[in-house]
């Protein structure tokens, strides 16, 4: 087979030797072309050999095409919503229009009160309603009251809201800015779509694109015939000879490929052929099958799969080694600080472990309130940074510096090389410090992951699951259980992906979120964490077991100092601390889970589990005010507290019922949900089961004294049971009926007098 020498980037006469880790530049066609490629290593090049499958490319839109203007803004917290109106501005040169794209937070880029063209929104939500970080201000500036009616009377938007049904108050973000621009007079042109991320976001963003174009071309015609838009077009012809997004043909134009690719019957040898394995894989051969194993009918189906997104960086490791830095990047509000001590806070035999972890803040000119919330900044594990080193076939090049370069002729618009990457690292830092790589990988990554794969049977199978039709297998084997891009490389072992697929396509390592468990009234100067060591059984695609990218990082940072349950002290033995270990963190503030500012409101608390840590928080903080103003009235606190044994995690026991004895509790509701129980009648084995047995006590504070309700903990159903409880018993003492109940409850959420820190 031929072999052709695939150079991304040039060598310079200073330069003793580069090695090219760039992928081939991707092209598209309206006929077939060769997509399979086979990738080796030579002479420190990628060697490629290309053999042929048939693949129907979207139609390119013809130099007539009429190409409208739209503006298209994001407000994104953790890098979803970007990435889905990027995927909007790719196709939208394709649709015959051109998209100016910016973040809400670049006030500077864009002006919507003098804005002549329509305009797309697509949102996030972040914490418990909350706008994304980048769409703060924005928000913050509609909602001016001053404003009047008919300040946006000019505007026509569209907007896609992304929220997690998880969560109470699913897409607020997006609810608020779309009731906002409406009542400012803003018009919508195209019906709000709501994504959920629980079940998968492309259920309701694939077909929500896949509408836009026709809703944008009218609005756009609207405003121009109205004589609003006067400087939308670029061309003035009309291309006639667009395909419709269903056409079976090569000149596909709708929001996906419409391919007839591989089947099985076109597949010689098995569906699923393990030649590499990753340690525990060789110690069975099926772990992989369901993921791997095409079947009909969907084996034998034609595919609508993503567009193939274009490439845009290339990556060059330099022949020298980077200066090493062993932590993230330092920027604003993060601060690196000691860990002082580290206890073991359930059994040995619990089956979570839990572990209390104190940092020394008092160097940090940071003040923080119970209820704030802390991100450590982690890394990745470093046994997955090798084996993912391993399977690129990058195994030694570690601590070579990586120089990236946007490509000349990329075709992608506004391509920028990541900020979350520094100008000099190494590769070890990239994939350590900068890149999520245990996110699980979107449908357009699995969409580039094929034009990597050799085997036709595996290139056939990731195209399934990036495809419309396979979007059931999809959810149940790779998202639902957590797979990432290491999972599916062992998986699929003729897939080589070069390094610049993982930049382009990884999102940014995120810090992990803590609620502090202390108040600094109690511990000045320091800050306390409780967590469970998050651990991920295998399944389908994931052989071996895994923990969670923080919590099994500081398991590991703090061992050396870590005080067994029920033991006086740490292990003798430790290392020599006078050079205590450190962590990197910032502090979250929170905007309303706090205490009351009058300290005769009382308090209901539900958390189960570590959720319990923001309620020891509170308590520490309202016994020391009990003690500082003896003649100051303070409300009730009660505390509904659950856990799977009594004798094995119960979490902070004592704590708590020495703050019962001292009265700065004044009710502890507990239950134990894998405990034997003696007797005809059962106890409470939820903390919403104890809610209902004290449904008085609970609308007497709420309704009557007015008090909060806090809510810490599980969002994918203690939350949720919590809250379908509180209704129920509210809708039984006042005697309405739910919908009633629904509206008392979501007036407690209006006065901020029901609030809640859950995560899923």
């Amino acid at each position: 087979m031929k072999e052709q020498r695939v150079l991304s980037g040039s060598f310079s006469a200073d330069r003793r030797r580069l090695c090219v880790i760039s992928g081939i530049k991707r092209t598209r066609r309206k006929t077939a072309w060769g997509a399979r490629r086979k990738v080796k290593r030579r002479n420190g090049c990628w060697l490629v050999s290309a053999c042929s499958v048939v693949i129907y490319s979207r139609a390119s839109v013809m130099p007539c095409e009429v190409k409208t203007r739209f503006l298209l803004l994001y407000g994104s917290q953790r890098g979803q919503a970007q990435s889905i109106t990027e995927e909007i501005r790719d196709q939208a040169e394709e649709h015959g229009f051109i998209a100016d794209l910016y973040c809400l937070s670049q006030k500077e880029r864009y002006d919507l009160e003098k804005e002549i063209a329509p305009v797309v929104f697509v949102v996030s939500t972040t914490g418990d309603g909350e706008p994304p970080d980048t769409a703060l201000k924005f928000v913050k500036a509609i909602k001016d009251k001053t404003l009047a009616s008919d300040h946006f009377k000019h505007l026509r938007y569209a907007l896609l809201a992304l929220g997690d049904t998880n969560y109470t108050y699913f897409c607020e973000c997006g609810r608020t800015i779309d009731r906002r621009l409406a009542e400012l007079g803003a018009k919508r042109f195209y019906a709000t779509g709501f994504a959920d991320d629980s079940v998968g976001l492309e259920i309701v963003v694939d077909p929500w694109i896949k509408g836009l174009w026709e809703a944008t071309r009218t609005a756009s015609s609207e405003m121009s015939t109205s004589g609003q838009e006067t400087a939308g077009c670029l061309e003035a012809v009309p291309n006639s000879d667009l395909a419709t997004p269903e056409e079976p043909s090569g000149n596909n134009s709708g929001g996906s490929l419409n391919i007839h690719l591989l089947s099985l019957r076109d597949v010689n040898g098995p569906a699923h052929e393990l030649s590499k394995r990753g340690p525990a894989e060789e110690k069975s051969g099926t772990e992989h099958t369901i993921l791997t194993l095409s079947l009909p009918p969907l084996s034998e189906s034609a595919l609508n799969v993503p567009t193939l997104p274009p490439s845009f960086i290339d990556v060059q490791l330099l022949d020298g080694s980077a200066v090493e830095n062993n932590g993230p990047c330092r920027k604003e509000g993060v601060y690196e600080v000691p860990v002082t001590s580290a206890v073991q806070v359930t059994r040995e035999d619990a089956v979570r472990t839990a572990l209390l972890v104190e940092l020394d803040v008092s160097d940090l000119d940071i003040r923080y309130q119970p209820g704030d919330s802390f991100d450590v900044h982690c890394p990745n594990g470093q046994a997955e940074v090798e084996d993912l080193l391993g399977r690129l076939g990058l195994a030694g090049w570690q601590n070579h510096a990586v120089q990236l370069r946007l490509q000349a002729d990329t075709k992608k618009k506004g391509a920028q090389i990541p900020s979350h990457i520094p100008e000099s690292c190494s590769l070890q830092y990239l994939l350590t410090w900068c890149l999520e790589i245990r996110s699980v990988p979107k449908k357009a990554f699995l969409r580039s992951l094929v034009d990597c794969t050799a085997d036709p049977s595996e290139r056939r199978r990731l195209q399934e699951l990036c495809s419309k039709q396979g979007s059931v297998e999809y959810n149940r084997l790779v998202r639902d259980p957590d797979l990432c891009l290491l999972d599916l490389l062992y998986a699929f072992p003729s897939c080589s992906p070069p390094l610049s697929l993982l930049i382009e396509h990884l999102p940014k390592l995120q810090p992990r979120s803590y609620s502090a468990a202390c108040s600094s009234l109690r511990h000045p100067g320091k800050l306390h964490i409780v967590f469970n060591v998050v651990e991920f059984p295998p399944c389908p695609g994931r052989p071996i077991s895994r923990r969670g990218v923080c919590t099994g990082w500081l398991s590991d940072k703090v061992s050396p100092i870590l005080c067994p349950h029920g033991a006086a002290g740490p292990p003798s033995g430790n290392p020599d601390l006078s050079d205590p270990l450190k962590v990197c963190v910032s502090l979250r503030p929170s905007s309303a889970f706090r205490l009351p500012a009058d300290p005769s409101v009382s308090l209901i608390m539900v958390g189960p589990g570590t959720g319990v840590a923001p309620f020891i928080g509170f308590l520490q903080h309202r016994e020391k005010q009990r003690q500082q103003d003896r003649g100051t009235a303070f409300g009730e606190t009660w505390l509904f507290f659950g856990c799977r044994h009594e004798d094995r995690d119960f979490l902070f026991r004592e704590e708590l019922e020495m703050f019962l004895t001292s009265g700065t509790l004044t009710h502890l509701k507990v239950c134990f949900s894998r405990d034997p129980h003696e007797g005809a009648e059962p106890p409470p084995k939820y903390v919403q089961h104890n809610l209902r047995l004290n449904s008085q006590a609970v609308c007497d504070i709420l309704l009557r004294q007015k008090g909060c309700f806090y809510v810490c903990g599980d969002a994918k159903n203690m939350a949720k049971d919590v809250n379908d409880t509180l209704i129920d018993i509210i809708g039984k003492e006042l005697q309405v009926d739910k919908l009633e109940a629904m509206k008392a409850v979501a007036g407690l959420r209006e006065e901020k007098r029901y609030l809640q820190d859950i995560w899923s």
